[in-house]
């Protein structure tokens, strides 16, 4: 249940325009003892997965991420699951499930 929820919330705080040939995807990434890495290991893992990025090209966006307990959950853009795999494995990150955003809400959702 904690895990839907931290889902939810990451649905609805990245709010994103998709473009045609690009959807938005939610990755979850075991990796033990995530919630007590340090600031310059955090940095460490975000500059590999920058130069990672790089390499692929610009059809994938790393929007964001967050830790929790023993998870990072990472929000991507990309035209499809494949390539944010071909990351996962590139940048010698865990990759347990990567699933398509296919909404997204908010606060304003109730008013509209």
């Amino acid at each position: 249940m904690r895990h839907s929820l931290i889902a939810f919330a990451m649905l609805v705080a990245s709010a994103t325009a998709f473009s045609a040939d690009s959807h938005q995807y939610i990755i979850e990434r075991t990796i033990p003892g995530a919630q007590k890495l340090t600031q310059e290991e955090l940095k460490s893992i975000s500059q590999k997965s920058r130069a990672v990025l790089e390499t692929l090209g610009p059809d994938i966006k790393w929007q964001q991420s967050y830790v929790a307990e023993d998870k990072f959950y990472c929000v991507y853009q990309a035209p499809n699951k494949e390539i944010i795999a071909k990351h996962a494995k590139l940048g010698g990150f865990p990759a347990d499930k990567i699933v398509e955003v296919s909404g997204i809400i908010g606060p304003q959702t109730a008013s509209e």
